[in-house]
């Protein structure tokens, strides 16, 4: 199944999105990030059907997340490890796992994140390096950067209009 390309949208967001696929590429990291390397790995622990694992994993290596690597040439066999980028995707699986589980679970907390050593739980927040605040959406204003083109100015000064009306508020 074809998904939509926002590959030559300017928004960040919708980048990432195209980058991401869908709903199976973000399964996959997350096991990638709990250890999962090989392919029946992957498969055993989504249950996901073959074709469907396969094009994901090679969506995912295509957009450098995961890099394919041979671990055995007889027979020929591979593994699946994350890039530097592909890692830089754990804080977001994070966030939305706990999104999840204050949101969406009917029985209470099936899965909880926990620190290696001690069992620590642990509650993500996504916060300002530069000050440690907290980053809601009513401290967050949305601006056009230094490669901004002129469609990115003129939908920013919009969206400025709806702030000052206050309709952002």
């Amino acid at each position: 199944m074809r998904t939509t390309s926002f590959d030559s949208m300017e928004c960040p967001t919708a980048r990432a999105l195209s980058c991401i696929g869908e709903s199976w590429s973000l399964l996959i990291l997350r096991d990638a990030f709990q250890g999962c390397r090989r392919f029946d790995e992957f498969q055993q622990s989504l249950g996901i059907p073959t074709n469907t694992l396969t094009r994901r994993l090679k969506h995912l290596v295509e957009r450098g997340l995961l890099e394919r690597r041979n671990y055995s040439d007889r027979p020929p066999r591979c593994e699946y490890l994350l890039t530097p980028m592909g890692a830089d995707l754990f804080p977001v699986l994070v966030v939305l796992f706990d999104w999840g589980n204050k949101y969406l679970t009917l029985d209470g907390l099936a899965v909880q994140q926990v620190t290696p050593g001690d069992g620590h739980v642990i509650e993500s927040q996504v916060v300002d390096r530069r000050t440690g605040q907290p980053i809601t959406v009513d401290r967050v204003r949305l601006r056009p950067g230094p490669a901004a083109t002129a469609r990115v100015e003129a939908r920013a000064a919009q969206v400025r209009a709806l702030w000052e009306g206050g309709a952002g508020d």
